[in-house]
């Protein structure tokens, strides 16, 4: 056999991980050199020496592609665990359990670090948490609630998140970030009802489909959802509302 047409090992070149896929390749060859007992299909590839080195290439480019792949499914991994840890940092509720959370906290300081650059590079503005339809509503309901009871609170654009809690990451997901308008809260600090203000424009889109899902959520906690529609509902109307939901005090 005529070994003059392979290159030697020390001519090989290329990335790190291609190196390295190239010296595991060398080691291989040199054992079935070496063999007297080589396979009849290796000695047809040696005899082949261009198609040799395309199988070998071909098996190089591979071996890093899986290299990068694997290692771009770790970042995602970190990525989603750090997203999951500020979506449960509060204590109480869910919260994503990892071992080597040491490990990750670098990465989470490249987070917080880039996060500050670009709020710094920002403007930003304070406006109302409240338009005026549901500022009114809100001045009217918090004071029907204190006549009533005031060790009760009246809470507005509160996350869900902020006062539900689930063991199940996807679950929780789902509502972490979605808001009701109002939120009736007890002397102990718990939500006991939720109270949304279908405006004018409420109905749209898929406003429908995210209500059924706050409802849901709501149900399954136990906690009463009741809602305030704009031109139907009278101050009497929500005088009572607030005396059904209420306890006197």
């Amino acid at each position: 056999m005529n070994w003059s047409h392979y290159p030697p090992a020390a001519t090989k070149t290329g990335t790190s991980n291609g190196t390295e896929t190239w010296n595991v390749v060398d080691s291989l060859l040199t054992e079935f050199w070496h063999s007297d007992a080589m396979p009849v299909e290796i000695l047809a590839l040696i005899d082949k020496p261009l198609l040799l080195m395309a199988l070998l290439a071909v098996g190089a480019v591979l071996g890093i592609g899986v290299e990068r792949l694997v290692e771009g499914q770790k970042r995602a991994e970190r990525r989603a665990y750090w997203q999951g840890r500020n979506r449960g940092k509060r204590g109480g509720k869910f919260a994503v359990v990892q071992n080597g959370a040491k490990a990750e906290s670098a990465n989470a300081e490249d987070i917080a670090t880039s996060q500050l650059a670009c709020v710094m590079g920002a403007e930003f503005r304070a406006r109302p948490l409240l338009n005026r339809p549901e500022a009114k509503l809100f001045k009217a309901l918090d004071a029907a609630v204190i006549a009533r009871n005031p060790g009760w609170q009246v809470m507005a654009q509160v996350s869900l998140g902020e006062f539900l809690a689930s063991p199940d990451r996807d679950a929780y997901g789902a509502v972490n970030a979605k808001r009701v308008d109002f939120a009736l809260m007890d002397p102990d600090s718990r939500v006991i009802h939720a109270i949304e203000y279908q405006g004018t424009g409420h109905h749209q889109g898929t406003a429908a489909a995210r209500d059924a899902v706050k409802k849901e959520a709501l149900r399954r906690a136990g906690i009463g959802y009741h809602e305030v529609v704009a031109g139907h509902t009278t101050a009497g109307e929500l005088r009572r509302l607030v005396e059904k939901l209420v306890p006197s005090s």
